[in-house]
């Protein structure tokens, strides 16, 4: 595809977006700015070390910030260019047009297993050895991949995707354009149980698991359902590999939840909320809008609307930070200490 040709899929551009098109270059596909060479495109982000790198890259076509100097210096390494607000999501947009997805025809493969009640509706791919269950329902244009399972009472919206190996439990509800990847569980059983004198008791877990639209779940992530009640995904959340959310969860519309990501029972996120790798959320805590939780923060308690935490138990992240560097002192600290006791 020539670079012309690419910015007619890009969503920012204007008329008057500053571009360069230096000989029009056929690209091939797409790289990392340090990696890319002839015949690939790259983008540039502010915050790097945009100058430098820059002059090292071998991209014939790049997605520049909007700055004037690293503008001349791709016209002047005669690199095609277009500046853009936010070029990352140019390049987003671009690795879609220069990797448009194979389209999937309608149909059932011979050795899927459709159970007599279920529906499937219009447009919808089945892969080989896929088994949908009795009362199941399965919208329009979705595509379950190989060796999907959906559970009896499983309903998918519209234009859902169901990834190889993933599974759904009875009582899954999937809103429009959701997507499962590979070996994820839906619906699986909260992790209930009353103790008694003879030992634990199994609380039934009769729930439903209501992921709301564009919900995306990564591969070998869980979501469990409660015993009564619903665990809930609001709307645009994206949730990575690896990911527990137990029973009675609420989440808000776009929250992001990055691997190995825990959280209890109960718990409720509001709105924009993004937890970082390894978090941990305790039962019935509650995080408030737009929070951010950093690496390995562990949430016992509540966390308010706007508020970036980070350590175990999590606090307040400039707190964090001013602790943090004084661990490597505490040693020598406590010595101090001791010292002045033994003088006294």
């Amino acid at each position: 595809m020539r670079f012309s040709s690419l910015l007619g899929h890009l969503s920012a551009l204007e008329e008057t977006t500053p571009r360069d098109l230096a000989g029009d270059p056929l690209l091939s596909g797409a790289a990392a700015l340090d990696q890319a060479v002839a015949g690939q495109l790259s983008f540039l982000e502010k915050g790097n070390a945009l100058a430098a790198a820059l002059a090292g890259t071998g991209a014939s076509a790049l997605l520049l910030p909007l700055d004037p100097e690293l503008q001349a210096q791709a016209t002047a390494q005669g690199v095609a260019w277009v500046a853009l607000k936010d070029p990352r999501l140019g390049f987003a947009e671009a690795l879609d047009a220069l990797h448009p997805r194979r389209a999937r025809p309608a149909g059932v493969h011979p050795t899927a297993v459709i159970e007599p009640g279920a529906q499937i509706g219009h447009g919808v791919h089945i892969a080989p050895h896929v088994v949908v269950g009795e009362g199941s329902v399965v919208g329009d244009g979705c595509i379950l991949h190989p060796g999907v399972v959906l559970y009896d009472d499983v309903h998918l919206a519209e234009g859902c995707e169901i990834h190889a190996g993933a599974v759904l439990h009875p009582g899954s509800r999937l809103a429009r354009g959701c997507v499962v990847h590979s070996n994820a569980v839906i619906g699986s059983e909260g992790f209930g149980f009353v103790p008694t004198a003879r030992g634990w008791r199994k609380m039934p877990q009769t729930g439903l698991v209501v992921l709301e639209e564009a919900v995306e779940v990564g591969c070998g992530s869980t979501i469990d359902r409660p015993s009564v009640g619903e665990t809930r995904i609001g709307a645009g959340t994206k949730i990575d590999n690896l990911v527990q959310i137990g029973h009675g969860v609420t989440t808000g519309r776009g929250c992001a939840l990055a691997a190995q990501v825990g959280i209890a029972g109960g718990a409720r996120l509001g709105d924009g909320v993004i937890l970082a790798g390894q978090v941990g959320v305790a039962n019935r805590a509650t995080i408030g809008d737009r929070a951010i939780a950093s690496s390995k923060s562990g949430i016992h308690g509540d966390v308010a609307a706007g508020e970036v935490v980070s350590g175990y138990p999590a606090i307040p992240n400039r707190l964090w930070l001013r602790c943090s560097a004084v661990f490597s002192k505490l040693p020598e600290m406590a010595r101090t200490v001791r010292q002045l006791k033994s003088e006294t």
